[in-house]
């Protein structure tokens, strides 16, 4: 099961890149059927205890250009990141999402 941790602010963002601990984030566009596919295959698959940070990107694609422009990941979606000590080192995007794949990374 998914813990799935809604991102709002700028400040949100800050902190998840900026702490040592991994992080995921999701981007999702609520009106994209690819979107909605990659979101259900993570919530069937995920087999880790870690949270994943939710971008809803009808609401805050300010938020999106944000992670884009501090972690230098270009802005795709749906888009898997995950971040360690402030760096992108790993993302994947539509039917590439993985579960598996985005464990391994964290």
């Amino acid at each position: 099961m998914v813990n799935w941790v809604d991102i709002t602010s700028e400040e949100q963002i800050d902190d998840m890149m900026t702490s040592p601990q991994s992080a995921v984030i999701f981007k999702h566009s609520t009106r994209c059927p690819i979107s909605s596919m990659a979101k259900n295959r993570l919530e069937r698959t995920w087999d880790s205890p870690k949270e994943i940070y939710y971008l809803d990107l009808l609401k805050h694609r300010d938020l999106s250009n944000y992670i884009a422009q501090k972690s230098g990941v270009e802005h795709e979606s749906p888009q898997i990141i995950v971040f360690k000590e402030g760096k992108a080192v790993y993302d994947s995007s539509h039917s590439a999402i993985i579960s598996e794949d985005i464990i391994a990374n964290l």
